[in-house]
Formats: structure tokens, sequence, C-alpha cells
């Protein structure tokens, strides 16, 4: 969900520099830019981009080959994309550079289009449309030791962090619900992974998904991992019953009797500071990932969309294996 509900809407849409080029729904609170398409009609085959100007190559930094690895990151995991840089420019504020970038499609199945960023001085972050993106040759380490420090939530699969897979969610989401499917195959398909849930909750959105957070983080506490996800499964699957503050109550107690936790005695932890703390912690990771979006997936520092297709969804991890080095 994107803080209200809207629709990821092109092939080169903002989030795309920071995410795969995946169409799926989300709730957020801020809704992303549209990119600019060039002028020409959509190609029958490979487009054939415009020569660059040597003239709209002014600044030293970011490199070509910065730009290219960070685009490779991003977008290697797709066989037929295609892009050309087209422009490193000064602008009049010293350490910001302007980049243009011409995608497309071997196929040419879609229109050829153009990106534009802003890459900061210090050379890890560019400014796309309302949008701060990780950026570099390795554009998601810093956030991959950030998780493996504090993705501390109940966890399925690997005690090992070397393949992190991090959900963001909010119990009261719809679009989180229907990422349940894809988070149960990853269990399956990826064995070594550690697959953590990390509450998101949007509270002006969804009244109760806070009261649904606490009851999550103390069935974790007083039973462990496996009492979380079955709570959650059912939470999920009562998900309607969410919508008023009594149905909440009967929707949560009857989840935590399905994971054999004591209700009482989640009552009483949810209401307690140190459970309100966790909740806000978990909230705060997710800011300072700049997660606007549930459900996200972080992958090793890599966010992706845990809605999209599952078939997209695992391409993506086993780039992200590839990328990092990682021996299943």
């Amino acid at each position: 969900m994107i803080r209200p509900s809207v629709r990821f809407a092109s092939v080169a849409a903002l989030v795309a520099l920071s995410m795969p080029v995946i169409q799926t729904a989300a709730q957020t609170q801020v809704p992303a830019a549209p990119a600019a398409e060039l002028s020409a009609p959509a190609p029958a085959a490979a487009p054939v981009f415009p020569k660059p100007d040597p003239a709209n190559f002014t600044a030293s930094t970011p490199s070509k080959d910065v730009i290219n690895a960070f685009l490779s990151a991003s977008w290697g995991y797709e066989d037929n994309r295609i892009w050309q840089i087209q422009a490193i420019v000064k602008t009049p504020v010293d350490g910001i550079t302007k980049v243009v970038v011409f995608v497309g499609d071997k196929t040419g199945k879609e229109k050829p289009q153009a990106l534009e960023f802003f890459a900061l001085a210090d050379g890890k972050h560019i400014i796309a449309g309302d949008q701060i993106v990780a950026f570099g040759a390795q554009p998601y380490a810093d956030y991959r030791a950030l998780m493996q420090a504090k993705a501390d939530g109940p966890y399925r699969g690997s005690a090992a962090k070397e393949l992190l897979l991090v959900e963001f969610a909010d119990f009261q989401c719809p679009h989180c619900k229907e990422a349940q499917a894809n988070m149960d195959k990853l269990v399956v398909d990826f064995p070594k992974a550690r697959i953590v849930f990390e509450n998101d909750p949007i509270p002006s959105i969804h009244p109760q998904s806070v009261t649904a957070a606490s009851y999550g983080v103390c069935a974790a506490k007083l039973a462990g991992s496996t009492a979380f996800f079955q709570f959650a499964a059912a939470v999920f699957d009562g998900q309607d019953g969410l919508a008023t503050p009594d149905g909440a109550m009967l929707t949560l107690n009857s989840a935590l009797a399905k994971a054999g936790v004591d209700t009482a005695k989640v009552a009483a932890c949810a209401a307690t500071s140190e459970t309100k703390a966790a909740v806000d912690a978990s909230t705060k990771l997710a800011s300072d990932l700049g997660i606007t979006t549930v459900p996200t997936l972080v992958i090793n520092g890599r966010q992706v969309p845990a809605n999209a297709p599952y078939d997209t969804l695992k391409k993506i991890i086993e780039y992200q294996i590839k990328l990092d080095g990682i021996t299943n």
C-alpha cells in the first residue's frame, strides 16, 4: 500500500531506479511520479538511441562506469532491458549532477523512455522525482548491513543472515494479505534464506493496524516465531474483521487461539510501553530505508514490492544472490 492506494504505472516509473520494473498494487503516502517518454513511436525492434552529444557530459562524477554498474544492479535481472547514458551534466548546485538515461527493450515491445535523476555529492544517493534512492556500483550494500543489524522480527528459515529477506507489512493492508502467498512460496524455494517479518502499520488508513502489530509482537515474544506466523496467517485470513475495534479484538483473539498463544497474556503485553517501542522501532527501520509502500520485501538491502508476480520476484532474488556471491 502506498500511503492512499495507487498503481505503479509504467516500465520506467520513478521507483524503477530502486525497485524492479514491476506493475503491482501498493499503499503509500507518496504517489510515484511518471517518467518522461521519448517522442518516437514504439519501435518494432530494439530501439536505436540517439548518439550522445559530448557537450552533455560536463560533470566528472558520477562516472559512466558507476552509473552503468548501478543500472546493472537495478535492472540486470531483466534480460531484455537496455539503456544508454545520454548526459552527465553539472548543475548550478555544487556536487549535484543531472543524469539522463534512455531506456528500452530489446524486443521493441515497450516504448523507449527517458529517465532523469540527480546524483548527490555523497556518491551514495540520487534524487529521482520526489524520492531519495540508494546509488553507487553496489547500491544495496549499506541497506543490507542495516538490515542485518536491525531487522530482528520473527523469522522463518535460516538463522544465518547471508540471504536476508525482510517483509514490511501492515496487517490491515489488503495488498499485504495478497503478498502472503508469495512469502509462503519463498520459504519453500529459498530454504537457506532468513525470512523476517517487520511491522509497518499505516494507522492513518488502517486504524486497527497498530493494535494488530502490537499483538503480533507479543505473540512472537511469548511463543516464538512459529506461533507468530500461525497468528499472522490467521489475522490475514480474517482481515475483514479488523474493520472495527470490536471486530479487531475478536479477530486477533481468534488468531491467537489458533496459534496456541494465551490471549490474556498477549493483551497485557500489548498494552506496555515496551511493546509500543518495538512497533515504533520497526516502523522507524522502514523509514530509515526510505520505505513508503507496503508490502515491501527487502532482499539483501534491495527493495521490491512483496506482491509482485512470483516468477519475477523469484528471478530478482536469484539475481541478487548472484550479485552478492552467495552459494546456494
